[in-house]
């Protein structure tokens, strides 16, 4: 007789299983693996932009303060 927790993890095995092997699963793993690269890209292309950016408001706001803010 299996426990109330052993029949859950069973349960939760099969489920996973079941989904894995559904054509939607298999599809959305190619798409992020292959698509991956490109949002790392696009994110540190965006943080470098983001930090010039700052980096000249920064200035700006140094220079109109007349040397005084940090």
């Amino acid at each position: 007789m299996d426990t109330k927790e052993e029949r859950i993890a069973r349960r939760h095995r099969l489920r996973n299983e079941r989904m894995k092997a559904t054509p939607g699963y298999q599809v959305f793993n190619v798409m992020f693996t292959i698509g991956y690269p490109f949002v790392a890209v696009f994110t540190t292309l965006f943080s470098w932009i983001l930090m010039i950016f700052s980096g000249i408001s920064r200035g700006l706001a140094w220079v109109a303060s007349g040397g005084k803010s940090r």
